[in-house]
């Protein structure tokens, strides 16, 4: 069997034994196996032997005989004596969402996020280290690309020391293309958004009553300064549920609904990689789908639409209709000598 397979199925043994305090029997651990892996078959000695390999690792796991048959479980040693305890499935959660925030290299909270990397890398035991080692080398993380805010590391302070205190923050801000403002903000929270941070926060020059909530990119501040003047904050409640609402980053204007006919050749990829959580999906009788999703900006759709060419037709509104319509006839014109 490939080396790669038993180091899997020893990993999902340390995972089935860590849910059951009181242990399990070889039949059992062998069935659980056998369900979660997708096997077709697995003898009881295949997972006899891996649990000597997991034990000849230096992980705690014993055997003990009770009135139901000989369970095997994890031993009061898996966890050890040490001020940070932590299991090999833990430490391979914990590795996979610290690889997922590498867009905070180089900001404070990269700093706490490797803070305590080490902390936990001084204080458990080389058996659990050796396991998640081996298992990390079939596991990876990608569609990270490395960057770094190193650069806006004082903003950053700036603006998070704004939102916990609610004070105004006044910034120098420029988009590509565009001559520098200077703007007033409310921030309220901080977005990772593929790869970059953004500001949740509100234009102070708008009216309370105004559309206000705007996503300002960090990458586009050149400075940040906090103000000597407090706001009151949103509503904790109101704030998620405004940033699980729409599909990307834009704001602005309130959420409407954009209806996409989808083909029946591209739909199963739409349907594998939803578009948003809460995005509705009618089949239509020659396979194909209507798909309806709601955005705050035409912006968060039309890229999506265009990046499908011809097995995507965007229905509705009319007014983002019109907008692809005529990036077409653009792409037209400049592909005209093809």
């Amino acid at each position: 069997m490939a080396r790669n397979e038993q180091l899997i199925r020893q990993h999902k043994i340390l995972q089935i034994l860590e849910r059951y305090k009181f242990g399990r029997l070889i039949e059992e651990i062998r069935d659980e196996l056998v369900d979660e892996l997708g096997l077709t078959s697995l003898h009881t000695r295949t997972v006899k032997r891996d649990l000597e390999a997991l034990q000849a690792a230096g992980i705690h796991v014993e055997a003990n005989e009770i009135a139901r048959g000989r369970v095997w479980k994890m031993g009061a040693g898996a966890k050890g004596a040490h001020k940070i305890t932590a299991s090999a499935t833990e430490m391979i959660a914990l590795s996979l969402g610290r690889d997922l925030m590498y867009p905070l290299l180089g900001t404070p909270f990269w700093q706490g996020i490797e803070s305590f990397w080490n902390k936990v890398e001084d204080q458990l035991p080389d058996a659990i280290w050796d396991h998640y080692y081996k298992y990390r080398q079939v596991l990876y993380v990608l569609g990270t690309p490395a960057k770094s805010y190193e650069k806006q590391h004082g903003m950053l302070k700036t603006i998070n020391r704004a939102i916990l205190e609610h004070r105004l923050v006044e910034i120098d801000y420029q988009k590509p293309g565009e001559p520098m403002s200077k703007r007033t903000i409310e921030p309220y929270a901080i977005v990772v958004y593929q790869s970059s941070l953004y500001i949740i926060a509100a234009a102070h020059e708008i009216d309370v009553d105004g559309d206000r909530i705007r996503h300002f990119k960090l990458d586009r501040f050149r400075k940040a300064t906090a103000r000597d003047e407090w706001f009151k904050p949103v509503d904790e409640s109101d704030l998620q549920e405004y940033v699980g609402r729409s599909v990307g980053i834009f704001s602005g204007g309130k959420t409407k609904n954009f209806k996409v006919r989808i083909s029946a050749k591209a739909a199963p990829w739409v349907i594998e990689d939803p578009w948003h959580a809460e995005q509705k999906v009618d089949q239509l009788k020659d396979g194909s789908i209507q798909l309806t999703v709601k955005a705050a900006h035409e912006l968060e759709i039309i890229p999506r639409v265009l990046a499908l060419g011809k097995e995507a037709e965007l229905l509705s509104p009319k007014s983002c209709r019109t907008a692809i319509g005529a990036i077409y006839r653009q792409m037209a014109d400049v592909y005209d000598d093809a």
